[in-house]
């Protein structure tokens, strides 16, 4: 049984060659998007992030004001 495993073994170096050529194998069969298409992806993903932002920020606001107002509403009552 142990004598198996070991025949079967391989050394570190022909797994790192091997994978390395799996990795060049599938990089040739990778379909790469031509550059307006990034550009245009780009632009969206920066405008979400604008868009996330300023909605989050009125949330955020919002919920403040809100604590705050219902806090100093509850320290008026005593």
């Amino acid at each position: 049984m142990a004598a198996e495993i070991e025949g079967k073994k391989q050394s570190w170096l022909e797994n790192t060659r091997a994978y390395i050529g799996d990795i060049r194998s599938e990089m040739r069969r990778v379909t790469w998007p031509s550059r307006k298409t990034v550009e245009s992806t780009t632009l969206v993903v920066i405008l979400s992030v604008f868009a996330f932002a300023a909605y989050f920020e009125v949330v955020d606001w919002a919920l403040q004001h809100t604590v705050v107002s219902a806090q100093k509403a509850l320290i008026n009552m005593k």
